[in-house]
């Protein structure tokens, strides 16, 4: 049985599909909880991904060995195919890099669709090679996290233990009620990064702090709490 799953066919494209989407959304789950930039759609997407690729090159062996036989032998192909698929999903990285950003409240914006665009390339190959039960499928997994799974992904992370949040006050002054405020709720500091205000950013001084809470403590609790403090100005989650 594991041979026959091991065997390019319908049944062991499915199966190798569906496992990287699960193994990647229970990676970028764990990551997801602890608030890091990288949760679970793009843990899903570049898993999935990097099973497109590797099937892709499978895909073209077997059908430059078989049923493209006679015309590599009459254009003399003597090239690895599966090389033109590493040269765009290269190229495409140095595209993927571009749309990531880090705001100045130390934020990581744009790895969800850098991963979607290295996702999009696999895909692209897969469809230029006729690979069409590879390509049905991706699609529809890609789809689906990308459109449906932040709705799962926020629901299982509004009651992580980490929360990092971005606080605007009046003066430095008041850090200290915030911190006090931050402990009223349970919840204990693991981190803070102050920012005096003198940038070219927002004059007022600020603090990303990160925290670690109570089990079952919901995240708009702390951020409710905070904002209640008359010389807190701004209060998000990140």
């Amino acid at each position: 049985m594991m041979d026959y799953f091991r065997e390019l066919n319908f049944v062991s494209v499915a199966l190798r599909l569906l496992l990287s989407a699960l193994i990647g959304f229970s990676l970028g789950l764990e990551r997801g909880r602890k608030r890091r930039p990288a949760g679970c759609r793009t843990y899903m997407l570049v898993c999935m991904g990097a099973t497109l690729t590797l099937l892709l090159s499978q895909y073209e062996y077997i059908m430059v060995t078989t049923k493209w036989a006679s015309i590599a032998s009459e254009i003399g192909l003597r090239t690895d195919v599966s090389r033109f698929g590493a040269q765009v999903i290269n190229g495409v990285g140095f595209l993927g890099a571009g749309t990531i950003l880090v705001t100045g409240r130390r934020e990581v914006k744009g790895l969800t669709t850098a991963a979607g665009l290295w996702a999009s390339a696999c895909m692209g190959l897969a469809i230029g090679a006729g690979f069409y039960e590879c390509v049905f499928l991706g699609t529809v997994l890609i789809f689906l996290s990308m459109r449906y799974l932040p709705i799962v992904e926020n629901m299982m992370v509004e009651h992580a233990p980490f929360l990092n949040i971005y606080v605007e006050f009046e003066s430095l002054d008041h850090i200290g009620d915030v911190i006090g405020r931050i402990k009223e709720q349970n919840a204990q500091v693991l981190d803070v990064e102050v920012d005096h205000g003198r940038g070219s950013g927002s004059s007022n001084p600020s603090a990303v702090f990160s925290l670690r809470l109570a089990k079952r403590h919901s995240h708009s609790d702390v951020l409710v709490s905070i904002s209640e403090l008359d010389c807190v100005y701004t209060v998000e989650e990140f």
